[in-house]
């Protein structure tokens, strides 16, 4: 019976609340980087989700399209999806003389570039979290031995009851470096691949889109203006400015 009270000051959630110091914080780090990997994750996913309903919307209303008038138009409806945002970039071209294919395709791919910073906001952190928990977890494993040797020192006795709680820490520590570097890397590998599956698809309409503009040139005044015209009447002249 007297053995208990000790047997439950080792097991893993005694330990982990009773860690101090170096390896403390340690655990603080990592269980912030661990519950920071779930948001991310949850952020993207909606995020990826919204781009994708947004971009298949654009899409569908776009694929029977005939003129370079129509497709800005219906670019101006769903502006708020990556395909639109694409072909709105080109339509700022369009009016230009010379118009080329290529030079529409260059603003087309500087314009997929802007989506795919958009899309991948957030994953660098989502990568360092799964790059860095390891080593920080190990850090937290070196410091409690090192702490398991110092007591070994102090008390001149290597018996269990003097390195277990040390140990212990120790690899409660790597455990949770473990616990928020495996999500991180699922969570960003799964997003990763959707942004590129996004990114496919806009290229490959991109191109479509290209052609739609080059072989349907406009003039100074055929683009579709950019910017909703207000439908405000235009400000009278002040009396004592008349000329």
């Amino acid at each position: 019976m007297t053995d208990r009270p000790k047997a439950e000051m080792l097991d893993p959630v005694h330990l982990m609340l009773g860690a101090t110091g170096v390896v403390a914080v340690v655990l603080i780090i990592l269980i912030i980087a661990s519950t920071a990997v779930w948001i991310i994750w949850v952020l993207k996913s909606l995020q990826l989700r919204r781009l994708r309903a947004a971009h298949h919307a654009f899409e569908k209303e776009a694929e029977s399209v005939t003129s370079a008038s129509e497709l800005i138009s219906i670019a101006l409806k769903h502006r708020a999806s990556p395909g639109g945002r694409v072909v709105l970039e080109l339509a700022k071209r369009h009016h230009q003389a010379n118009l080329s294919s290529d030079m529409l395709l260059a603003v087309a791919k500087r314009a997929m570039a802007s989506e795919q910073q958009r899309a991948s906001t957030l994953m660098p952190t989502l990568s360092s979290i799964a790059s860095a928990s390891p080593f920080i977890g190990l850090f937290g494993t070196v410091w409690g031995i090192m702490d398991a040797f110092l007591r070994i020192g102090v008390e001149k006795s290597a018996s269990l009851p003097v390195v277990a709680p040390a140990i212990g820490e120790a690899l409660i520590a790597t455990a949770f470096g473990l616990v928020a570097a495996i999500p991180a890397t699922i969570g960003f590998n799964y997003v990763d691949r959707r942004i590129g599956d996004l990114l496919e698809e806009l290229g490959a309409s991109a191109e479509s889109w290209v052609e739609t503009l080059a072989a349907d040139p406009g003039g100074p005044t055929s683009a579709v203006p950019l910017v909703k015209e207000s439908g405000r009447p235009p400000p009278h002249p002040q009396p004592g400015f008349a000329r």
